[in-house]
């Protein structure tokens, strides 16, 4: 009754089902790592978010690293317009722009690189953006620390022939490298100065952390139910072709004869 299992068609089809159950098992664990990668993520971003702000050189004077990402920091110091720059290809509320990058001189041949905000783009890809001057005298700011760009973490490509004062990437080593003093590892994203400026860049908004993986974790499980639904599905055909060769192998029954 089961040697219709051994012909191509269904031999076939046993291949395709053997084939997709491991590529679904590959596929759901592979959502499962990316909901345990972005669930730690965002529990890291979200502690870091709301954890007191401390002083810069706490954390940045050995390096800034993926635990210190968002993480409120304090640093004291001069800004040094002379040496500030605009990042551009930033967008903003669905509007381009650039960000207002300012040395902050926090020590004699020491300062960080500080994000004070965000201003519109000028009339042409290469004018200058209008530019709120920074504060004069000393000030305190206060932000999140951010890593130093690369092309991939900012999905940004670095490219030569900018206007003066403009870059693409706010690539600390790669800046640091004109200045006259040595740069803070990483960079910080403003959230508050005192003394307040007159006028200023607008506020970058903190990150959204999001769902920490649901996606990934429902896309997970999805993929493992279709490995029931593949199992289910060969089982029900073969249960079927079973049924439908019992059905053809019974006889008709014999009509009673007449006299």
């Amino acid at each position: 009754m089961y040697r219709f299992l051994l012909t191509p068609r269904w031999i076939g089809l046993h291949i395709v089902v053997l084939l997709v159950i491991p590529a679904f098992v590959f596929l759901g664990r592979w959502q499962f790592g990316r909901f345990e990668e972005r669930s730690a993520n965002s529990t890291q971003v979200t502690a870091n978010l709301s954890a007191a702000p401390v002083p810069i050189g706490t954390l940045a004077d050995d390096g800034v690293t993926e635990a210190d990402r968002f993480r409120s920091v304090t640093a004291t110091g001069t800004y040094d317009a002379g040496h500030a720059l605009v990042v551009r290809r930033r967008t903003q509320e669905g509007r381009l722009g650039f960000y207002v990058l300012t040395p902050l001189v926090t020590g004699p041949g020491q300062a960080v690189l500080v994000n004070r905000g965000w201003v519109k783009a000028g009339a042409t890809a290469d004018a200058p953006p209008e530019v709120p001057p920074p504060s004069t005298g000393e000030v305190t700011v206060t932000g999140r620390l951010r890593l130093s760009e690369t092309a991939d973490s900012a999905g940004v490509k670095d490219r030569p022939g900018l206007p003066p004062g403009q870059v693409l990437l706010i690539d600390v080593p790669k800046i640091g490298a004109s200045m006259p003093y040595r740069l803070t590892s990483g960079f910080v994203e403003l959230t508050e100065q005192r003394p307040e400026s007159a006028s200023a860049p607008a506020p970058v908004p903190a990150p959204d952390v999001g769902a920490g993986g649901g996606l990934n974790l429902a896309y997970g499980v999805q993929w493992w139910l279709f490995i029931g639904v593949a199992v289910g599905g060969w089982i029900l055909l073969i249960r079927r072709e079973v049924a439908d060769r019992r059905a053809g192998d019974k006889s008709p029954a014999e009509e009673p004869v007449s006299n």
